[in-house]
């Protein structure tokens, strides 16, 4: 994990208003960042890497994969992270306690066992 990854699970692997994240988590053909089951929340920390060559390209067709798919994509700056870590993961939570227009897909792969 990068320095804004860790920084960033510090504030959420315990399970902040009640909500649990996962880190590294395998969605579909993809490993998330983040992950709230609970929202179909995924994070993903995008560094200077995903601004350079066909990167925009690849992170704009696995998001559009993991929509269609029922899943929310909420990209970060690891900038931002690193620049105030505590209201990135306000902001974060308060997005995967109240969604504001995602329903899951009726297709999408079901949740893990314990995870409903």
């Amino acid at each position: 994990m990068t320095l804004p990854e860790v920084m960033l699970w510090q504030q959420l692997h315990s399970s902040p208003g009640g909500l649990r994240f996962r880190r590294q988590h395998p969605v579909g053909c993809y490993v998330a960042d983040f992950f709230c089951a609970k929202s179909r929340l995924i994070i993903e920390v995008d560094g200077a890497v995903h601004g350079v060559e066909t990167r925009p390209i690849r992170d704009s067709a696995r998001d559009r994969y993991l929509n269609d798919n029922g899943y929310w994509v909420l990209r970060i700056g690891a900038a931002e992270i690193l620049r105030d870590v505590e209201a990135v993961a306000a902001s974060i939570v308060s997005l995967a306690a109240a969604p504001l227009h995602h329903s899951p897909a009726a297709s999408g792969p079901p949740p893990r066992s314990g995870e409903e």
